[in-house]
This record gives structure tokens, C-alpha cells and sequence, in this order.
């Protein structure tokens, strides 16, 4: 119980510092959140831009409760989950944290009409791309072994499926069911 009240904790505290920062303080700092003209001037983009904000805020806090309540851990490497998160929006897209970032950089930068606000964005795409190959993979892959492999052939990396995935219980995790 103590580690699942530290977990919620902890992701709280690092939703606040990473996507807060991330999402919410440098691309104040980039567009002082003022209004450019509308993208190509279409004022379309601006609601384009409004729903892929929401959808990126709905998506992060639904990964980072799953994270806490579910994996018992948090998105931070000091702290990570105990168990493999593979339910919600994680059985259409491996990343869904890393895609409501950027979704909501997006969405920040069709509402403001601001090029230097989509730059970043791709930037940071970039960036957690490079990370996700470097550190993370890698290291769930150990952690995890057979069950992030399975995970890894069914999950897209970064482009959502339309079918959700059902994940199977691996020999492993079927045996450690019945042994509690």
C-alpha cells in the first residue's frame, strides 16, 4: 500500500516537472501563448488544435494513473513501474505519454499559429524517438523479457492501431497466477 501512495506521489510530481515543462513552460516560452493568424488562414486549425490538446491531456493522465495505480511506479527511471503497463490507451499505441506531449505541443502551436512551436514539436518527437531506442526499449526489454517482446510485435511505436490490442497471458505470467 505505502508503494502504490508513493507512486501516486511520485507521478504527480513528475507530471508536473517533465510534461509540465515539456509541454506547458517552453512553449510559453516560445509563443508567450499569443495568437498569430490562423494556420494557412484556416480558423479550423485553431479547434484542430483545441481537440489535439485535450486529447493529449486525457491520454497523459490516463497513462500516468496507470502507471501509479496499475504498474505501481512512475514514467520516472528512478522509480519505475513493478509491472508492465499494457491496458488503456497502451493497447493502441506503445507511447501514448510520449504521443500527448507532442499532440499537445501540436495542438498548442495550430492554436497560436506558431512555426517555432511546431519546430519544437517535431524536436521533441525527435528526441523522445532517440530516447525510446536508446534507453527505453532496451531497458524494458530486460526488465521485461518475453512479455515487452510479445508487446513490441502486436503495439505500434508512435502511430495508434484503430483495433486494440488483447494481450495474452505469457506461460510466465500464467504461472505466477496460479502460484499466488
Amino acid at each position: 500500500m505505502i508503494r502504490k501512495v508513493l507512486a501516486i506521489l511520485g507521478s504527480a510530481v513528475f507530471l508536473v516537472i517533465a510534461p509540465g515543462f515539456v509541454a506547458g513552460l517552453v512553449p510559453w516560452w516560445i509563443s508567450g501563448w499569443r495568437l498569430e493568424a490562423a494556420p494557412l488562414g484556416f480558423p479550423i486549425f485553431r479547434v484542430a488544435g483545441g481537440i489535439l490538446i485535450a486529447l493529449g491531456a486525457i491520454g497523459l493522465l490516463d497513462s500516468f494513473v496507470r502507471f501509479a495505480v496499475q504498474g505501481v511506479g512512475t514514467p520516472a527511471p528512478v522509480f519505475p513501474t513493478r509491472r508492465l503497463v499494457v491496458t488503456g490507451l497502451y493497447r493502441y499505441v506503445r507511447n501514448p505519454m510520449y504521443v500527448a506531449v507532442v499532440s499537445t505541443i501540436l495542438g498548442q502551436a495550430l492554436i497560436f499559429g506558431n512555426v517555432g512551436l511546431l519546430a519544437y514539436g517535431a524536436l521533441v518527437w525527435l528526441l523522445f524517438h532517440v530516447f525510446v531506442l536508446v534507453y527505453e526499449e532496451p531497458s524494458l526489454k530486460a526488465r521485461f523479457g518475453s512479455e515487452y517482446r510479445v508487446f513490441c510485435a502486436e503495439v505500434p511505436r508512435w502511430v495508434p492501431c484503430f483495433t486494440p490490442w488483447r494481450s495474452r497471458p505469457t506461460p510466465s505470467s500464467s504461472a505466477r497466477r496460479r502460484s499466488r
